[in-house]
């Protein structure tokens, strides 16, 4: 099961690396350990990990095998009452029309940062809103009860991610149930108390891309059975010139709004890719056109003072990782590294008490150890503070960025392979089946259409004489002619199982001859006409030489052979 080079602040622990939980190599990309832990921390840190998206449930079978059914769970979700919700589920239980419960809802706030905005916030900002509650009793008596149950729970879920694991049988820390819809038993207390409780929480997350890369990875080895994605060289030229070129439609974290910056950046390193993806975020995006220009020499890198050139020079003065305001504070300030992940916290935040006797801590610190004066020493304090606020986990960006170099060497390298893993992994998904399709056409990769003799159940490359020649003579993999065949289970209304079915009966017993013949090989409950309607309509027969609408009309004398 395909596994993630790691996410989080793990990613910074040497001992995660060596025991192979993670693939990053935290002093290569300076990383720092204790942002994942320190004596300071008191609550326990956690380990994400990605799996593939398909077979993360096989894991989580797998963790209950291995260390017991009563001593892993899954955790619940409380879902709160927002304005809106408490607006509507009251207006519905004391009798108010749709109508009525869904004109005052649409009267509250929704823009962009107003997505958490009360009842009473809502009332003050809105003089519409206002005035409804004061003149209408009906409002008065919707709105009164409104805001009782405003932020109670309304009903409950299951963490998208989170399992929690027992030394013993759960039920003798915390209360369980299961699951109505999917049977599964979860715990009665959410995340916050179960750390309180100190139990171990993991994270488990299913991530696409592992599956279209390791699809992608089984096709190449068909080619160069020795190719492995760990050994893919870091600095492969191709790679940074399609990233220059904004060739990103498939490429994991840098399509879709990231495009137009690829286009800018100047990509010549795996350092640049980790930036980028720390930097396009609300808050810190402001900040790429700067960064773009200091990292081009078109604009001067400013330092508030000579110390921080060490921090943060290789990010061209600009702050964009919260590694490095620890790292300023442990270097300017005298802090210790499990200190400094305090102050950062504190900064994020904005805990203003906190942060009163942080400034006077740091400013000491900066006079003690390095004899900066108060004034500069604030200056850089109120820096620290800015950066703070929406610095990102550089371990988290590293590893992810590997996954992103990954899919990029592979687009750029074997783009037939890479490109079916995408399409093989967006079969549900029309709207992107037709996005990548037309990559690939923009990439010169012709798509073939379906044939119940030579599709597979996924999107698979298939090569011409000339690349069989080719290699077989050991020629270069860019001398070759390769297609990609459409896969059976991307057709509309035939199924994935029947047509694995299909596939398993043309192995066994040869290539299909006629559409008779098809739907005598097949069961009549797998050879329905809806199915066979669609194979016909998309190709899947054209191999008989025979006109569509003519095969077409023949399906219920084919169903009744």
């Amino acid at each position: 099961i395909p596994v993630g080079p790691g996410r989080g602040s793990a990613a910074g622990s040497l001992a995660a690396y060596v025991l192979g939980i993670t693939d990053i190599d935290p002093l290569q990309f300076g990383l720092i350990f204790e942002r994942f832990l320190n004596p300071e921390r008191v609550s326990p840190p956690d380990i994400d990990v990605d799996f593939c998206k398909e077979r993360r449930g096989e894991v989580l079978e797998y963790v209950r095998q291995k260390y017991g059914e009563r001593r892993v769970s899954q955790i619940v979700t409380f879902n709160k009452m927002n304005a809106k919700s408490a607006v509507r589920d009251v207006g519905r239980v004391i009798g108010l029309s749709y109508g009525d419960a869904d004109r005052l809802a649409r009267m509250i706030p929704a823009g962009p940062g107003q997505q958490n905005i009360t009842l009473a916030e809502a009332a003050a900002a809105n003089p519409e809103l206002r005035r409804a509650i004061d003149t209408e009793p009906a409002t008065r008596q919707l709105w009164d009860h409104a805001i009782l149950l405003e932020g109670r729970s309304r009903n409950f879920g299951v963490h998208a991610a989170g399992i929690v694991i027992g030394d013993r049988d759960l039920s003798e820390y915390v209360p369980l149930r299961r699951d109505p819809k999917e049977k599964e038993v979860i715990t009665q207390y959410p995340m916050g108390p179960l750390n309180d409780l100190g139990l171990l929480k993991m994270d488990f997350l299913g991530l696409r891309t592992l599956t279209v890369l390791h699809d992608a990875v089984e096709l190449i080895r068909q080619r160069f059975p020795e190719f492995s994605l760990e050994q893919i060289p870091m600095d492969d030229a191709a790679t940074f010139a399609l990233l220059n070129r904004a060739e990103t439609i498939g490429i994991f974290q840098l399509e879709g709004g990231m495009t137009g910056f690829c286009r800018q950046f100047d990509f010549k390193s795996i350092d640049d890719i980790i930036a980028l993806s720390a930097l396009y975020r609300p808050g810190p995006m402001d900040l790429i056109p700067d960064y773009i220009k200091r990292k081009k020499g078109l604009a001067k890198i400013k330092y508030e003072h000579p110390l921080l050139e060490e921090v943060c020079s290789d990010t061209y003065g600009v702050m964009i990782y919260q590694e490095q305001v620890m790292a300023a504070a442990s270097r300017l300030g005298g802090y210790s590294l499990g200190q400094a992940d305090l102050l950062r916290r504190a900064m994020g935040k904005k805990d203003r008490e906190k942060m009163g006797m942080e400034r006077a801590n740091f400013i000491e610190g900066c006079a003690r150890t390095n004899k900066i004066p108060e004034k500069k020493a604030n200056a850089i304090f109120d820096l620290l503070e800015k950066f703070a606020g929406y610095g990102f986990n550089k371990s988290h960006s590293a590893a992810y960025g590997l996954i992103s170099y990954q899919t990029a060497y592979l687009k750029a390298n074997y783009a037939v392979e890479f490109m079916a893993g995408l399409l093989s992994n967006e079969i549900n998904n029309t709207d992107k089946i037709s996005t990548f399709v037309g990559e690939c056409k923009r990439m010169g990769i012709p798509i073939l259409p379906p044939d119940v003799n030579r599709s597979g159940l996924k999107f698979s490359p298939e090569s011409s004489a000339s690349f069989q020649l080719a290699n077989q003579e050991g020629a270069s993999r860019d001398a070759c002619t390769t297609s990609i065949r459409y896969g059976l289970a991307a057709i509309k209304n035939v199924g994935q199982g029947a047509m694995e079915l299909a596939i398993r009966e043309r192995e066994e017993r040869g290539e299909f001859t006629s559409l008779e013949d098809f739907c005598r090989r097949l069961d009549s409950r797998i050879a329905n006409r809806k199915m066979l309607e669609s194979l016909v309509k998309c190709g899947a027969f054209d191999f008989l030489g025979r006109e569509r609408a003519k095969l077409f009309g023949c399906i219920d004398e084919s169903l009744a052979a």
